[in-house]
């Protein structure tokens, strides 16, 4: 006589599609925090205790303490995202848990965001909602109203070529932008090729010759503030960021100062250094319509989501199965 085994308790630190949470259950033995919020560090700690495989967002920091506290019973961390700079890695390995993550679901969306921002800075669109809502009456229309900068011609640097770049690439392309980038290592002569792209194994080399910094590097301890005061400097007048990588990967109050001295024409940021907070510098910029902020919307589309829950369960059954998951983060890799 065999005895089937018991469910596995899947423990959920945020709410998650309803579709997935559905299939979730239908799974495993689900349990679900009643508080759609980032879990504090006891909460994540209960969790821990009394479940096989924690699913995490990038909101819950999962550090060397906290998993060093966790108990025998926790072997699976199955992050529901790409990014995974909010776990320690190293220590979840040491402890013998394996972590996972959500590759290369988000790609194409982060990169209609990041050129959607690209367009909004040149072309002052959040300004000129502005100008039509919070006046309240317009004039109509002018010669030398609300002018932005035409794209084609201009030059775009993108730092991090890998597949969310490579797709900003294809979409500037498009509309006319020269494609130049600097990456850890070069792209094949086949993509370089069809992007008319140009290589930079200097960063401080392209910085200064771009017209629009395009940020799509993952955020790791070799990338943190990549993007220095020194290396801002090195922007030409004019000129102007986007960011839909990671906050951290730019000195935040390095490029305030910039800003607030008018040596940038602008930035389109979608993340930030100490999100959720905001700057309250950055703030004023964007009430002047110096910036556009987003609240970490790149990836916020239906599809991407579900996609992401889908990638969480394979993870999740390839391992209850005794499998290496498809999708494992391994020390020392981004």
């Amino acid at each position: 006589m065999t005895t089937d085994r018991p469910a596995w308790v899947v423990a959920l630190t945020r709410r998650l599609p309803e579709e997935i949470e559905r299939r979730m259950a239908e799974l495993f033995e689900v349990i679900v925090h009643p508080h759609d919020r980032p879990m504090t560090q006891r909460e994540l700690a209960a969790a821990m205790d009394r479940s096989d495989v924690l699913v995490t967002t990038l909101s819950d920091k999962i550090d060397a303490r906290l998993l060093s506290e966790a108990r025998p019973r926790l072997r699976l961390i199955a992050q529901y995202g790409a990014g995974i700079d909010n776990i320690d890695i190293e220590a979840a390995h040491r402890a013998g848990i394996t972590v996972t993550n959500t590759p290369n679901v988000l790609n194409e969306d982060t990169a209609d965001m990041t050129m959607a921002l690209i367009l909004a800075v040149s072309r002052r669109l959040v300004e000129g909602s502005r100008e039509l809502l919070d006046k309240g009456t317009w004039p109509g229309w002018a010669p030398d109203a609300m002018l932005g900068s035409r794209l084609s011609g201009r030059r775009l640097g993108i730092v991090g070529m890998g597949r969310i770049g490579t797709a900003v690439a294809r979409r500037a392309r498009a509309f006319g932008l020269e494609i130049h980038y600097h990456n850890r290592s070069r792209a094949s002569a086949r993509t370089e090729a069809e992007l008319g792209a140009t290589y930079w194994d200097s960063l401080d080399q392209m910085l200064a010759r771009v017209d629009i910094l395009s940020v799509n590097c993952p955020y790791t301890p070799a990338t943190y503030h990549l993007l220095s005061r020194r290396r801002l400097a090195l922007l030409q007048a004019g000129s102007f960021i986007v960011n839909t990588a990671r906050g951290e990967i730019i000195d935040e109050p390095a490029l305030i100062d910039i800003l607030e001295e008018g040596r940038l024409a602008g930035a389109g940021l979608d993340v930030f250094e100490a999100q959720p907070r905001l700057d309250e510098r950055l703030v004023r910029l964007a009430a002047q319509d110096r910036v556009i902020l987003l609240p970490h919307m790149a990836s916020a589309t239906r599809e991407a989501r579900l996609d992401m829950g889908e990638k969480v369960i394979i993870n999740i059954r390839t391992f209850m199965d005794g499998h290496r998951p498809p999708d494992r983060v391994l020390p020392g890799r981004p």
